[in-house]
Formats: C-alpha cells, structure tokens, sequence
C-alpha cells in the first residue's frame, strides 16, 4: 500500500521568531519513503536538522516577520496491516526493564502519576497483568471521555481531562499513558499521521494523530484510546513522555497559526499524482506549542 501525507502550515509573526518544528518522518520509516519534497520554505529561510533526546529529528529555523509558511508532500510504502495485537503479552517486572524504559514510568508534565495512582489501583489492580490491563485501560479512558475539537485546551493534563470528561486525541493519549504508569506499565507518548483507511472517511478536517506505545514482553505495541480498534497506517513522527516533548511547532517568541493543512490517504495509480486538497484550518493550539 502507498501511502500519500504531508503538510501546509503557516504563522504570522511580529518580528524574527526562532522556531523548533517536529514534523519529520521518523527515522524508523525513513527506508520506506518512496518520493519526498524538501521542507519547503515561503520565504526560503536556512534550516537543520537535529536529533533530541528521544531520537526525533527536530528541525530549526528562524521565522522572518510577516507571514511565513512550511510545506512537506510525501509517499511512503505501508504494510496495510492493522496495529499488532498480541493479547499473550506479559508486563515486564520494574526489576527486569531495560534502563532506557525506567524514564517512561515516572510522572511528567501532562502525566499527573501522583494524582491518579490510587484510583488507578482500585480500577485496574484486579486486572490480569499484561495486555488484559492495557486493553483494560484503554477501554475506561475511550469510554471516560468525549472527544470533539472543540474541547482542545493546550494545558489539559491526564487529571483534569479525567475529571472533566472531554478532550482531544492527546487528552486521551495523556490519561491512558499515566494510568498505564501508575500501574508499572511503562507508556510513551506518539505523534503522527493516521489517515482513514480502512475505516468510514471522517467529514471532519484532517489533522495529525496523538496515540500511545506500551512496553510489554520486550517490545512497544500500540494502542489508540480515542479510536480503540486497530488502524491501518498509521506513520510515526515523533514519540517522548507526554506532548511536552513533541509539539509540532515550539516558537521561541509570539506568533499566530493562520494556515493548517495536513492530507494522509491511501495513494492511488500514479506515484507522482498530484496532493490531495486538504481542507483549509486554523486550528486551536492542543498540537502546538
């Protein structure tokens, strides 16, 4: 399966703003990219490239006043297989993790552990160890919440998202990884695209994707609190603690989103067809920093 992404953003600044943006493929699907633009410009600035502490590749440039716009088109190659669902997966003992998990299981700041550990305990504490108390997870937070656009609020944490009820994918995201931490379960935080294939098309405008990864049995598996079943083509961008560590724009000064594009579909006949149109966004701020 061919996979058609990418991006149109732009900003507004009042005078030359430094900006961090985390909108690369990820280094693990770079082998599959099979045609990709440059990050285009408009106006061309100078960017690099570097690679924090989680292994994303973050982008930096300095946004001139004015108007500003960034642009990515891709295709990428996907197995058109659905999430891994392996229900045998054991928890690995706190005493058995590897050292460059143990960070996942302490608190961060969107993940409140101090805050849910006891009722994550009194829910989930029956729970059989292992994928059984993930699903289980998943499952009260996909029903907890009520997810719409409208309920985007960029300093939600795990806590009030649970007391409240609503919010967006990243709220979802957020509640399931802290109450997988309370329970020792060590949980990360992903950005990226997820398309609807495979799936009713959604009316809605298409935007970027939070989910979580769950160590268990040696490895990360994937699980989606807002969707809750296993999707097809899904593309990391970047993953971290919470959505502190990866937002798609971090400017280090004031600026106004004016323009929010982003398209993920299954590709159709020619490789080189030209880019789906995205619907024009402005969107509030839950993705960005």
């Amino acid at each position: 399966m061919l996979i058609r992404l990418g991006y149109e953003i732009a900003i507004e600044c009042t005078q030359a703003t430094p900006v961090v943006s985390l909108l690369e493929i990820h280094r693990d699907r770079q082998a599959t990219i099979k045609r990709q633009t440059r990050v285009l410009t408009s106006p061309s600035v100078h960017t690099r490239l570097y690679h924090d502490l989680h292994g994303n590749a973050c982008r930096r440039f300095t946004a001139p006043p004015g108007g500003f716009r960034i642009l990515y088109d891709a295709v990428v190659e996907d197995s058109g297989q659905t999430d891994e669902v392996n229900t045998l997966a054991r928890e690995v003992p706190v005493a058995e993790l590897p050292d460059e998990v143990l960070g996942y299981l302490l608190g961060s700041r969107y993940c409140e552990t101090d805050h849910l550990s006891g009722l994550a305990w009194q829910l989930f504490g029956h729970v059989p160890a292992g994928w059984a108390r993930v699903q289980a997870i998943v499952d009260y937070v996909h029903n907890r919440l009520s997810f719409g656009y409208g309920y985007a609020r960029p300093t939600r944490t795990a806590a009030q998202a649970h007391e409240e009820r609503v919010g967006v994918c990243r709220d979802f995201a957020h509640l399931a990884i802290t109450l997988c931490r309370c329970m020792n379960i060590p949980a990360r935080y992903v950005n990226g695209y997820l398309g609807d294939i495979g799936v009713p098309i959604d009316p809605a405008p298409m935007d970027f994707s939070a989910w979580l990864e769950v160590f268990l049995d040696g490895k990360w598996y994937t699980f989606d609190a807002r969707h809750n079943t296993p999707r097809i083509g899904r593309v990391v961008i970047a993953r971290g603690r919470d959505a502190t560590d990866v937002p798609l724009l971090h400017s280090f000064g004031p600026h106004r989103l004016s323009l929010f594009k982003v398209w993920t579909y299954e590709q159709e006949g020619n490789l080189f067809n030209p880019p789906y149109h995205a619907v024009d966004r402005t969107v509030s701020a839950h993705m960005l920093a």
